[in-house]
């Protein structure tokens, strides 16, 4: 597969991803699809790094629309797009660990709740672990399922910026070949 092909590829693959993430982090926000807990301030503080907007979300959707202009014959199909490109990916991948890092911070420590008369992290400073432990999760009363709610929503965090930051890591390879050896696009015979 030529360079150019394989920046397409890369790049149509980040644009679900990205749009992945920016959802995930936006129904956070909303648990139980209530907007009473953002308006109070009783949202998880990692949901607030906002890691799969920003990270996972636009630090993607940029690179991945200059990485999907490389793949285009005659835009920045040639050695210096795919060096810029080489750029644009390891933003990326920064991206992808920042949404990597702060889903990890947000399953470690557990979700914000109301646990008997006040808002509190139950699990923050656990020993064990609350994620294998479903009585544990008996522990947030309020809002309703939370802990599953931002298990599930996190864990897609999780595996979205993984893969986005492996995508954007070939990219990185892939722009280094591109540069040093060429796009192989076609060339029109007469």
């Amino acid at each position: 597969m030529c360079t150019g092909k394989c920046s397409g590829c890369i790049a149509v693959t980040l644009y679900p991803l990205a749009l992945i993430s920016i959802i995930c982090n936006i129904v956070l926000f909303f648990p139980g699809g209530d907007i009473k807990y953002a308006k109070d301030g009783h949202i998880t503080k990692e949901v607030t790094y906002m890691g799969g907007l920003v990270g996972g979300g636009l630090m993607i959707l940029i690179p991945a629309i200059y990485i999907h202009l490389t793949a285009k014959q005659g835009c920045c199909g040639n050695r210096l797009g795919m060096l810029i490109s080489i750029v644009f990916a390891a933003v990326g991948v920064v991206g992808a660990l920042y949404s990597f890092i702060v889903a990890a911070l947000g399953l470690h420590n557990g979700p914000l709740c109301k646990e008997g008369t006040g808002w509190t992290t139950p699990f923050k400073d656990s020993k064990v672990s609350y994620l294998p432990d479903h009585k544990m999760w008996d522990q947030c009363k309020e809002p309703n399922n939370i802990v599953l709610f931002n298990t599930g929503l996190f864990i897609t965090l999780l595996a979205t910026s993984s893969l986005q930051g492996l995508l954007c890591a070939i990219q990185v390879i892939n722009g280094l070949v591109g540069c040093l050896c060429g796009t192989c696009t076609d060339k029109e015979q007469p």
